[in-house]
């Protein structure tokens, strides 16, 4: 793969760059979930603005620790998504990011469906995932795909030769059109797919390309622990860990 980013015949149809004194919640909605929502992660999703916080142009999503007097230790994180408010079918989604450094840390960029009756539950609805970095490992970017039931997945990786995930911004991006999937990183295509399936618990399969073929939404989260990423420990630094990004941008085809 060869073919660079390029907007030509593309319009701007949502932007923001963090530049007000406080999120927009016109544009985002603050989400609240309870620890071990999904994934058997730790942290508590809340509205704060100790996790949540719009500064020097800059969305920050913060990860809290707290140490009780009992000795119980629990955690507080930011996710907002333009759930209910901006939907989009296809485009070419980005947003310029810098990440956590830490053990358990898993900062995300990504696109969920907006109508999960239509083709059933996750992951049977699809999930789009534009930028996932593990806390250990921030010189490497996942884009994955989630479909399918049983439940089926498609990843590819980018590495960078120089430079860090957590010590500068980069730009991520995804290219979404019917029947393909492009992610890049500042610009350059690093993994496509053109095969997927949408499939109920009849077997029943519904016709290609679903279920990348209707709404989704953007989100933006720090999880902290997981199956995936696995979780804390005592290398882990709470006190400047944040999850920022200096913008998001989605742009949809002039035609």
């Amino acid at each position: 793969m060869d073919i660079l980013l390029s907007h030509k015949g593309y319009h701007l149809v949502f932007e923001d760059r963090f530049d007000g004194p406080h999120l927009d919640r016109s544009r985002w909605n603050v989400e609240l979930h309870e620890p071990g929502w999904v994934n058997q992660e730790l942290q508590e999703y809340v509205d704060s603005p100790e996790n949540i916080r719009v500064q020097n142009g800059r969305l920050l999503l913060r990860p809290v620790k707290r140490v009780h007097g009992d000795g119980s230790v629990s955690y507080t994180s930011g996710r907002i998504s333009t759930q209910h408010k901006h939907g989009f079918t296809y485009g070419l989604f980005e947003a310029r990011l810098k990440v956590p450094r830490g053990k358990g840390f898993l900062p995300a960029f990504w696109l969920m469906t907006a109508d999960e009756d239509r083709y059933g539950q996750w992951p049977e609805c699809g999930e789009i995932d534009i930028c996932e970095i593990w806390g250990s490992r921030t010189r490497t970017n996942h884009g994955t795909i989630h479909y399918g039931l049983p439940h089926q997945e498609a990843q590819g990786t980018v590495t960078l030769y120089k430079g860090d995930f957590a010590e500068e911004f980069h730009d991520f991006a995804l290219l979404w059109e019917p029947g393909l999937l492009r992610w890049y990183v500042d610009g350059r295509p690093f993994y496509e797919v053109r095969q997927w399936f949408s499939a109920g618990p009849d077997g029943a399969r519904k016709p290609y390309p679903a279920p990348f073929d209707h709404e989704m939404y953007l989100i933006l989260n720090l999880a902290v622990g997981g199956t995936w990423v696995g979780y804390p420990d005592e290398t882990t630094n709470f006190e400047d860990a944040a999850f920022e990004a200096e913008f998001v941008r989605v742009y949809s085809r002039r035609s």
